[in-house]
């Protein structure tokens, strides 16, 4: 059921950092991209294996396990989707996709946040350099076999690491297979 007052209602800026925006529309209150930025999100797979970055996230106050991810568009306005895939999954983890393929669009929080990601699946990907990320982003590269997803996640959390609920995706898949 819809709230047309909502629906309808005028939306304001509320906030804006050069990243984020806090809006407001009706009664909702949601954050989203400054200028339009996109992010990226790969799946990356390597024979039976799958890419997996772990990196401090501010917000969270811990690593947060993550499929490889990042923003298109906020250094080169005219970087189309799928070269920013191929550049954030050779940043990230040091591996070069022979295939990258553009699974479509995703919500991630839709109601709280609007932003919007590209989901990308890579594949024959080749290992080029040790990865790690740019700027000292220290992200640390798991190399994970798919059928031991679950496990490795358990002991990450285990460990105190937060989960992406993106990975929902990959465990899914190893439920299912």
């Amino acid at each position: 059921m819809t709230d047309h007052h909502d629906h309808e209602a005028p939306e304001e800026v509320m906030w804006q950092g050069r990243f984020i925006t806090t809006k407001r529309k009706g009664r909702w209150e949601y954050v989203g991209r400054a200028r339009g930025i996109e992010a990226g999100v790969i799946l990356a797979l390597v024979d039976d294996y799958v890419l997996l970055v772990e990196q401090y996230r501010v917000p969270l106050g811990a690593n947060c396990l993550e499929l490889p991810a990042g923003l298109i568009g906020d250094e080169d306005a005219n970087e189309a989707p799928i070269e920013a895939a191929a550049r954030e999954l050779e940043e990230e983890t040091g591996y070069r996709a022979g295939m990258i393929e553009d699974m479509g669009r995703f919500y991630s929080s839709p109601g709280m946040v609007s932003e919007s990601y590209h989901l990308f699946r890579a594949t024959d990907c080749v290992r080029i350099s040790d990865g790690g990320g740019v700027g000292g982003e220290e992200i640390i590269v798991h190399r994970v076999p798919l059928r031991e997803i679950s496990v490795f996640v358990d002991k990450k959390r285990a460990e105190g690491c937060a989960m992406d609920g993106k990975l929902l995706m990959i465990m899914g898949a190893e439920m299912m297979g």
